[in-house]
């Protein structure tokens, strides 16, 4: 059965990408990827809380009491990017077969007092206020900023219940980006860039100039001058990010076409580039950590879809990571199944924003 599920998923992918460059999501690849979200948003175990606990007392508490929305899909992170693949999958297609289960689980996560013990978690202990710091923000801004496009009654109440944790989450990142003094290059959870760009999106989307200046004073701080990145050294063993790609992700968001093309022209050697077009070997997908490569294709092919396309009269540069990028998709799409929690609990978003 997990064979013939593979099959189909890829099946699905492929007519969904015979046009070169141009990915749509078919509905039945929608529906498939929502199943996992929905399988383990509710799940409470096995778990991973990150917590760091002040006493007996908060030592003792379960994941669920820890966080009465995020707590499944073996993270906070997790559960809230799956509630963003949700909200993402529903709003395209509204009328997707399993649309009630969606709707159901939704409303029942975005309860306003469930939201507001959510936003209480941080600042509560003794060092919650860093908690999923910026991985995990990052994700919950996404998810705010799908909700707020979205013209639809039931989002905007699921929006409307959802801004004591987005304003906690904002007022954090205020406060702590005046602080940082070094980025975070690491292929995992804490990437500053990958952070910066998605809060980037949320600042512009909810037209948050301040949080927009400050986004981008810290991007070209940190990034402006970067020549020649190392990226032949990539990828570290359990990376789902590419580092230099993400922050390449990020500068295009921050510069226009021009100014990026001169500066991604200096920003990577041949042999770098080379080394992050190829694709990751994943040997166990078993394994919680190296199935984090398979998430280094989908977060390679969205990075380098952004990339090709604001770079200024570069058409033969452009084409290449086009392609590099629906490589990525299709090579990975079809090892996602629900027999591997270890990726289930996670990939199907990756996917889909590559996908999308």
């Amino acid at each position: 059965m997990i064979q013939k599920a593979k099959y189909l998923l890829v099946s699905l992918f492929t007519f969904a990408t015979m046009t070169c460059y141009s990915q749509t999501i078919s509905e039945d690849l929608a529906l498939r990827l929502s199943h996992m979200p929905l399988s383990c948003i509710s799940q409470e175990f096995p778990n991973k809380t990150s917590h760091l606990s002040d006493g007996i007392t908060d030592h003792k508490l379960t994941p669920s009491e820890l966080h009465p929305v995020f707590f499944g899909c073996l993270d906070w992170h997790s559960s809230v990017h799956g509630h963003w693949l949700l909200v993402k999958i529903l709003k395209l297609y509204p009328n997707i077969a399993n649309r009630d289960s969606i709707v159901g689980l939704l409303n029942e996560s975005f309860q306003l007092e469930k939201i507001k013990q959510e936003a209480s978690y941080f600042g509560k202990y003794t060092s919650s206020s860093n908690y999923e710091r910026t991985y995990g923000w990052a994700w919950l801004l996404k998810l705010d900023e799908e909700l707020k496009t979205w013209d639809n009654p039931q989002a905007q109440k699921w929006h409307k219940s959802l801004q004591p944790l987005t304003d906690a989450i904002v007022k954090l990142w205020k406060d702590y980006l005046p602080k940082q003094t070094y980025p975070n290059r690491t292929g995992i959870h804490p990437n500053t860039a990958f952070g910066l760009a998605f809060a980037l999106d949320w600042a512009r989307t909810t037209s948050d100039t301040a949080f927009e200046k400050l986004i981008i004073e810290k991007a070209t701080g940190f990034y402006a001058d970067n020549q020649k990145v190392p990226a032949y050294f990539e990828p570290d063993g359990s990376d789902f990010f590419s580092p230099s790609l993400e922050v390449a992700d990020l500068m295009r968001r921050v510069y226009d076409p021009k100014t990026f093309t001169r500066w991604f022209k200096n920003y990577y050697e041949k042999r770098s580039l080379e080394r992050i077009l190829e694709l990751p070997v994943v040997s166990d997908r078993k394994d919680y950590q190296i199935v984090h490569l398979d998430g280094l294709a989908f977060s390679r092919a969205w990075c380098l879809k952004g990339i090709a396309s604001h770079l200024l009269n570069q058409p033969a540069l452009s084409k290449r990571l086009k392609e590099r990028a629906d490589l990525f998709i299709s090579n990975t799409l079809p090892n996602i199944s629900h027999d591997n929690y270890g990726g289930s609990h996670w990939l199907a978003s990756f996917a889909f924003y590559a996908l999308q």
